[in-house]
């Protein structure tokens, strides 16, 4: 639904006095995007995933800190799912286009997987 003429002159005022007031805090926003954002906390979560496989692999000192690496595992791989999934199909797909084997394209044919083939055009 289009903005009516009012509210596009209210948003462009708010815009220009936010760049006015903070100038540094409109150049981050207008840099971020919601697909820039998500990919970053992706970034996140593979770490935690992979520093939750090396306490897992320490086992051998303690139990506990196995366990707790299998913790972390689950929860930053459940955190890949969710934002994988919030993803738009486009931004998919545009990461697929990175190569076979680069990171972003892996995690691309990751969340095809994820949803399904309900989401699938014909």
């Amino acid at each position: 639904m289009p903005l009516s003429p009012d509210e596009q002159r209210i948003l462009e005022d708010i815009e220009r006095r936010l760049s006015e007031e903070d100038p540094r805090l409109a150049d981050a926003v207008s840099r971020t995007s919601l697909y820039s954002h998500l990919a970053r906390r992706i970034r996140w979560a593979v770490v935690a995933f992979a520093a939750g496989f090396v306490m897992l692999w320490l086992f051998i000192l303690s139990v506990w800190v196995a366990l707790g690496g299998f913790v972390v595992m689950l929860l930053s791989g459940l955190l890949v799912y969710h934002y994988l999934k919030r993803m738009g199909r486009d931004q998919i797909q545009s990461w697929k286009r990175g190569g076979r084997f680069s990171v972003t394209a892996i995690l691309a044919r990751l969340a095809e997987r994820f949803r399904g083939p309900q989401s699938k055009s014909s």
